[in-house]
């Protein structure tokens, strides 16, 4: 996992573990919650530089580089149920439509209720 992930992914909990920490602080009568914004503000911008850091080491984020229409990883094409053209559920050109499934109200002859009218 590269850094800018790691990091990324990390600043919910480092969030929460200030909160906790906060409350803590003000049971204690140490710290109250009006006076604690500012460390808020401290946690976002150590994290932003954090995160700029690890870009400019060249551990920035990557896309994964497949496309849409590639097959997944260890599957052969041509080796999935589209291989066998009989299988397929959507009518191909030229294809009859007396085998596919009927929808509401065609197979008793009546308009289906809802909709507009």
């Amino acid at each position: 996992m590269n850094h800018y992930v790691m990091i990324h992914r990390l600043r919910g909990p480092a969030f929460l573990l200030l909160v906790g920490v906060l409350a803590l602080l003000n049971q204690a009568d140490i710290l109250s919650w009006g006076k604690s914004w500012p460390f808020f503000l401290i946690l976002a911008g150590v994290l932003a530089l954090a995160e700029r850091a690890a870009v400019a080491t060249g551990g920035g984020y990557q896309q994964q580089r497949s496309y849409p229409g590639q097959p997944y990883a260890g599957q052969t094409p041509g080796a999935g149920p589209a291989s066998n053209p009989g299988s397929s559920l959507v009518p191909t050109l030229g294809s009859s439509l007396e085998n596919a499934p009927q929808t509401y109200g065609q197979e008793s002859g009546k308009e289906p209720r809802g909709g507009q009218s």
